[in-house]
């Protein structure tokens, strides 16, 4: 049999370490939502880098604007990091123009496959634009990769002409 005190004793060393607990788990939610390391400044960053590459894309495709020559078979944008990668559907002995503009930091180069379709080209990402001739005897493949620090936005335009 326990005595009194001794029940009453044990009564509060319960609460307390209940109560402990409780802060304990509490606390730790709540410090994690404050904290600058989780989510929130995730969060914040992507948002930024979205509005800035919207910012960005809108300057490539103004850029390219005053370009448009023919009927347009193809175009995008794409993140300079990534690239452009591409195998439009050109009609063999047809002349092509490819538009591209970046804006940015760094360079991309062009490679177009086969090399007979036109020339390798360096395209800065200052917002200037590269045109490039295509002529299509064969099944073309237009790749733009960005160099190693090249940060931006790049777009295309293929016109028929």
């Amino acid at each position: 049999m326990t005595s009194l005190p001794s029940r009453a004793f044990l009564t509060a060393c319960a609460v307390t370490t209940s109560a402990l607990l409780l802060t304990a788990c509490t606390s730790d939610s709540t410090d994690a939502k404050a904290s600058p390391s989780h989510t929130p400044t995730a969060t914040a960053t992507a948002k930024s880098t979205a509005a800035s590459e919207k910012k960005l894309t809108e300057q490539v495709e103004a850029a390219l604007a005053g370009f448009h020559n023919g009927s347009m078979v193809e175009s995008g944008v794409e993140r300079v990091s990534e690239g452009i990668h591409t195998e439009p559907l050109l009609k063999k002995g047809e002349t092509y123009r490819l538009n591209l503009a970046c804006a940015g930091t760094g360079s991309a180069q062009l490679l177009l496959t086969p090399a007979s379709a036109g020339d390798k080209a360096t395209v800065p990402c200052d917002g200037s634009v590269v045109q490039q001739r295509l002529t299509a005897d064969k099944p073309v493949r237009i790749d733009v990769n960005g160099n190693a620090t090249a940060t931006g936005m790049i777009a295309w335009q293929i016109d028929k002409v």
